[in-house]
């Protein structure tokens, strides 16, 4: 079952109280992922691109390089 353009209408039944009410409206919440893929859509991380890539792999290896210098000279 998907959310995509489907309004949730829960209605009050006679003599229903507000809790019960409440929790059929979760239920059908629930059922519907309608929070999942808001959540999702809400903290999607973008994928990185091409050259950021590089970048990040390159500082890594510079990273690398220093810290293995400074092992040699005993730094560390």
């Amino acid at each position: 079952m998907s959310s995509k353009n489907m309004p949730i209408k829960v209605s009050r039944k006679e003599q229903e109280n507000t809790f019960s009410l409440i929790k059929r409206f979760s239920t059908k919440v629930n059922q519907y992922k309608i929070l999942k893929e808001a959540k999702e859509k809400m903290f999607k991380e973008r994928e990185k691109s091409r050259d950021r890539k590089k970048i990040e792999a390159l500082r890594r290896l510079e990273l690398k390089k220093q810290y293995e210098r400074l092992k040699k000279l005993g730094k560390i």
